[in-house]
């Protein structure tokens, strides 16, 4: 059994290593940049799939094994938001896709959740979240040598409710090669990428599926998860794929 002061202690530790790495990549731009005259985060490199990321606010995604029941441009706090209600084939079983993609150069995944947290028909009233735990689920990305590669995501999981409804939600930034609840793992992957004159785009991914009123949200785990997996796999081998070329 782990102790608590060494569960701490470990989890310092991580946010120490996350911390030295950050101050060393802003001390070596902040250097290069100086010596160049040319400061990275003023004029940063161009997003190659830009053109695909904003696409997505106007179709949403073409998902396998699920059907588009509507899909709209849906204003959520200060962002719009691809707002996409689909319905798994051959079967009634229906969730909600919103998606908030990278929309230009400059633009940085700052939402925490707060603009989509209490979304729904109710008009904004506040979500009454329970239940909560991380998640985490793993994605199959084809290379080209036909073996497969697998990419973790990292999520959170709980349940939402209102007067009128409850959700179970899955949450997460999705990535080129991952996914993550915290805007500073995209900022350390975009750093780095940029020193390869590269960037690293991302979308905001949430997922509400309709349940029962304060029931378990773990009943509806392996259908969150398996459509997580679906929504992370299709934008890997689509807008966030570095293949994609745009404007």
């Amino acid at each position: 059994m782990v102790s608590l002061s060494k569960f701490f202690k470990e989890k310092q530790l991580t946010h120490v290593v996350a911390l030295l790495l950050l101050l060393l990549l802003l001390g070596l731009g902040g250097g290069s940049g100086y010596l160049t005259g040319q400061w990275k985060w003023k004029q940063p490199p161009p997003v190659a799939s830009l053109k695909e990321l904003r696409q997505i606010r106007k179709t949403g995604l073409t998902l396998p094994g699920w059907q588009t029941v509507e899909q709209a441009e849906q204003q959520v706090g200060e962002h719009k938001w691809s707002l996409q209600i689909v319905k798994k084939a051959d079967s009634q079983t229906q969730a909600i896709l919103l998606l908030l993609p990278q929309n230009g150069p400059m633009d940085q995944p700052e939402v925490e959740w707060t603009e989509i947290n209490g979304w729904g028909r109710s008009r904004w009233s506040k979500w009454d979240i329970a239940q909560e735990r991380s998640a985490k689920f793993t994605v199959k990305q084809p290379l080209k040598s036909g073996s497969n590669a697998q990419t973790e995501v990292e999520a959170r999981f709980f349940r939402a409710s209102t007067k009128q409804e409850t959700f179970a939600v899955l949450q997460w930034y999705a990535l080129p090669n991952g996914g993550y609840t915290s805007p500073i793992r995209w900022f350390l992957a975009d750093q780095l990428s940029q020193w390869r004159q590269r960037r690293t785009p991302w979308v905001a991914v949430s997922i509400l599926i309709p349940m029962e009123p304060l029931g378990q949200v773990e009943t509806v785990w392996p259908l969150a998860q398996s459509l997580g997996e679906t929504v992370q796999a299709t934008l890997m081998t689509g807008p966030l794929s570095s293949n994609s070329s745009g404007s």
